[in-house]
């Protein structure tokens, strides 16, 4: 096979994004398609990043108190239909069970599109006094929307995500639970995940249907569009209205709960390739990547036996600390493998051969940089220990870099449009609050209000599409 062909058949990131995605997606070997239209197999290597990734959020989940349960993947459609806005804002997307076996139901069942009315009810029968609250529950579960558009891990019929699910005794305590999870998600993203967000509250065109307040993480992806990372809902009252959510307060009053719902899903593993991937493929933070370094023995049939012994050697040392993969496949030539484990996004490449064991030596291939670096032997465990911190961060400040340059700010409506069509990124502009402004922006541009800040700003300015006085700076983008 032809070494330099393997990378030469993905697209260029530069030249057709969309393409470089989905090309990397397939050559990574974490997805593929499926013969059900919108639905992906997620392959053991993108599965196993799904699987870091859901253990360090489930660690943050429980340290604030919260535990994991599991609720029914039907949903009756009498329950579903309870909260009247939440069912129109679904509609559109729910699939649903007509039949089971050869016999017609009595009432349909929906496939969930989200968990809020089936734990709804639930919650109605456990909650019954203020001792029994807060309740703190999480689920990690399948979800599925009937999509039009799909795109592997971005937006697909089946999806993977966790949903948090909370009641509360007041709008006070909901809130601090609401912007609670706020800050666990931004930690998460920012510190695992190496994915700088913006965090705000979404307008009330875009917020969560039958939210009170909808409070998200934006992210800037390579091609200048918005990926919504992950949204904490103060649901108010509304859903234990319709839910009949009760308790009898301190007094013996009888209160309806309030409740909150939050949730980050496997769109985020598109994040990481959008955010992170170069025209080589791949880049994973170490701290999620299920391999973090591998090692590529070099030899000839004399010197085989020797260099497999020290190759085995390291494996044996290194992976007391780190995820390490030792390629002792005959049937691939060095450089492919170089390809492939690029491709993959491996963060550290460690190449042994006949000339580095008479040097004592290791060469060492950062993902991130690129070039190769002779450690020696004595130096390799405490040298990678310092790359995979090194490796972890510069790929956060590279992201924040990029993130920062791609955040302008205009008060010309021309302008606006020019940038959004030509630059895309993130656009600060005074809004005035109006739906009728931020329906005919979006019209206009296919931009949308990603989030309105949490802190307000003091200085006015007057709004971008019709020019009224106004104190509130939003940040608009071109979302996926």
């Amino acid at each position: 096979m032809d070494e330099t062909k393997f990378v030469k058949e993905i697209a260029s990131k530069e030249e057709a994004f969309s393409q470089w995605y989905i090309d990397v997606v397939k050559k990574a070997d974490l997805a593929d398609y499926t013969p059900v239209k919108g639905c992906m197999v997620i392959k053991p290597y993108g599965y196993a990043l799904w699987e870091n990734m859901q253990q360090c959020l489930d660690r943050r989940i429980k340290a604030t108190g919260h535990k994991n349960a599991y609720f029914p993947l039907f949903i009756p459609e009498s329950l579903l239909k309870k909260e009247a806005e939440h069912v129109e804002g679904f509609a559109p997307e729910v699939a649903w069970v007509t039949h089971g076996g050869n016999q017609k139901l009595e009432e349909r069942l929906a496939v969930r599109p989200t968990s809020e009315a089936i734990i709804g009810s639930l919650y109605s029968k456990w909650i019954r006094s203020w001792r029994d609250l807060p309740v703190l529950i999480n689920q990690w579960a399948n979800i599925v929307r009937w999509e039009k558009v799909t795109r592997p891990f971005l937006r697909t019929t089946e999806f993977l995500w966790q949903e948090g699910h909370t009641a509360h005794k007041n709008q006070e305590e909901a809130e601090e639970e609401t912007l609670k999870i706020l800050t666990v998600y931004k930690d998460y993203i920012e510190q695992d995940l190496a994915i700088p967000v913006i965090i705000g509250r979404k307008s009330n065109n875009e917020k969560f249907a039958g939210a009170m307040h909808t409070y998200t993480l934006e992210a800037l992806m390579g091609d200048g569009k918005i990926l919504q990372a992950g949204t904490s809902h103060n649901l108010g009252q509304n859903f234990a209205k319709a839910f009949d959510i009760r308790f009898l307060d301190e007094n013996q009053q009888e209160q309806f709960a309030w409740t909150t719902s939050w949730g980050t899903s496997t769109r985020l593993v598109g994040g990481i390739i959008m955010v992170h991937g170069d025209e080589r493929g791949l880049k994973l933070p170490p701290k999620v990547a299920s391999v973090q370094m591998v090692i590529v023995p070099i030899f000839f049939d004399t010197s085989k036996q020797e260099v497999m012994e020290k190759a085995r050697e390291y494996k044996s040392l290194l992976e007391k600390k780190f995820k390490v993969e030792l390629d002792d496949r005959d049937s691939y030539t060095p450089g492919w493998k170089f390809n492939e484990w690029e491709m993959k996004g491996v963060p550290v490449r460690l190449e042994i051969g006949p000339r580095d064991l008479a040097q004592n030596q290791v060469v060492a291939v950062r993902r991130d940089k690129g070039n190769k670096v002779i450690i020696s032997e004595k130096e390799v465990e405490s040298t990678l220990e310092k790359w995979m911190a090194d490796i972890q961060n510069n790929l956060f400040l590279q992201a924040r870099s990029r993130l920062e340059e791609n955040i302008r700010f205009t008060d010309n409506y021309e302008s606006f449009k020019e940038i959004m069509e030509e630059k895309r990124g993130f656009i600060k502009a005074f809004w005035c609050g109006n739906e009728k402004c931020e329906d005919q922006i979006k019209k206009d541009s296919k931009a949308t209000i990603r989030c309105i800040p949490l802190e307000e700003h003091k200085e006015k300015g007057k709004c971008i599409f019709c020019g009224e006085e106004s104190s509130s700076l939003v940040y608009f983008g071109r979302a996926y």
